[in-house]
């Protein structure tokens, strides 16, 4: 069969289902429909924020995130208050955390996707769900659009299908590659937010061990990038929202370097190993971080300091052995080799080069063309930030349709 539109978004994700909401409600009469390659619209909202959706952050700035669409002033206007103003008249109510975090007060992502999906419905916006594009191409100054059972012709096109992070919620290249088709620059998608790989002779050993500490990404002995936070260690590969956060910069090569005491100097902490040393003088020598760090995490700090015969005691510990363990903590290193994999990814840097869509999210190439979302090559950090640009692009958009 084959439908006319005004307008037609490609993808009824985050982006996608704000920029239908805001459309219809600039211009009731205009006649929109989404595109939906899954079963349902908001398959990969419902798992965001461990299900909980983390939907923004009350300290939304460019500084946040990475890529080669620049924000400019965009948050000056479309900041987390406007955007909770936008959210509360649909029936959403939120909180924050002491991070900034802001979340539905409800706990459940399904509350953010509902209020989204009821103000599409209640407008008359048309949702084609379990619709592969077969094909798309510009005709007669609009475009038209194939799929396996349908056709579409529209005037004004929105690609906000996402990147190719977490693919089994519907993650694929497919809006990179229609952009790409359509004559626009796109950047590779690249897996962000994830665990990073990492090669060190001590990383089995703390396999599922998790410690407190500030995380420095460091190239060629520069720092790249420091966080603060929990630290995950699994087999082959570091963790938590802190490593999440470097993984936006990271190359293979990189070094990760783990401060395991950040409110302690290396000075301070190597008096207290020396009291420690006398402390426990007859204790086996992986007992020296008693009281301070876990065992397994201590040995492991020792291993790479050098100190490896545990069957020594503290006591016998040498000066230069102390200052070396007292350096470790401070500093114990692991070597980027490569980011996990799309599948452990929340996001994806990559998308269509910023150079090639004006403030309003149009392209500069294809008149009537937009992109939305993660199909821009944008990414922010972990805390609300990629959800915040996901809806506020998708609501600009919407507002010239």
């Amino acid at each position: 069969m084959t439908y006319k539109f005004d307008a037609l978004i490609i993808g009824g994700g985050a982006s996608g289902l704000m920029c239908a909401a805001e459309a219809k409600r600039q211009n009731p009469k205009l006649n929109i429909a989404i595109i939906e390659k899954n079963d349902r619209v908001g398959k990969k909202l419902l798992a965001t924020g461990n299900g909980r959706c983390n939907l923004t952050n009350l300290r939304v700035s460019a500084d946040k995130y990475t890529g080669s669409y620049k924000t400019g002033n965009l948050f000056e206007r479309y900041d987390a208050e406007f955007l909770l103003r936008k959210f509360k008249a649909l029936g959403l109510l939120t909180y924050s955390d002491s991070e900034g975090r802001v979340y539905p007060v409800s706990r459940q992502a399904s509350s953010v996707l509902d209020v989204l999906r009821f103000a599409c419905e209640r407008n008359g916006v048309e949702a084609f769900c379990g619709e592969q594009i077969r094909s798309l191409k510009r005709e007669n100054g609009g475009f038209r659009i194939k799929t396996a059972e349908n056709e579409f012709l529209t005037k004004k096109l929105v690609i906000a299908c996402g990147s190719k992070a977490a693919p089994k919620l519907g993650g694929s290249a497919s809006g990179a590659d229609y952009l790409r088709n359509l004559g626009l620059a796109v950047e590779p998608f690249q897996p962000a937010l994830c665990p990073i790989q990492v090669k060190s002779k001590v990383l089995k050993s703390l396999k599922g061990l998790r410690a407190a500490g500030r995380v420095t990404l460091t190239r060629n002995g520069n720092a790249v990038k420091s966080e603060c936070g929990e630290v995950q260690f699994s087999d082959g590969a570091l963790s938590g929202i802190c490593v999440f956060n470097l993984s936006l910069y990271a190359k293979d090569g990189d070094v990760i370097s783990v401060d395991l005491l950040p409110d302690y100097s290396e000075k301070e902490l190597y008096n207290i190993l020396i009291k420690n040393k006398e402390l426990f003088a007859n204790q086996n020598a992986d007992n020296l971080f008693t009281g301070i760090l876990q065992k397994r995490l201590a040995q492991a700090v020792m291993k790479q300091s050098g100190v490896k015969d545990f069957s020594r005691l503290c006591a016998d510990l040498t000066e230069n052995e102390l200052k070396q363990t007292a350096k470790t903590v401070k500093g114990m290193t692991f070597g980027v080799t490569q980011l996990s994999g799309f599948e452990q990814a929340q996001c994806a840097r990559g998308g269509v080069k910023g150079y090639e869509i004006g403030d309003k999210f149009e392209s500069k190439r294809v008149r009537n063309l937009f992109v939305c979302g993660e199909a821009i090559d944008i990414c922010g950090e972990c805390g609300g930030y990629n959800l915040h640009f996901a809806f506020v692009s998708g609501m600009i958009v919407g507002e010239q349709l």
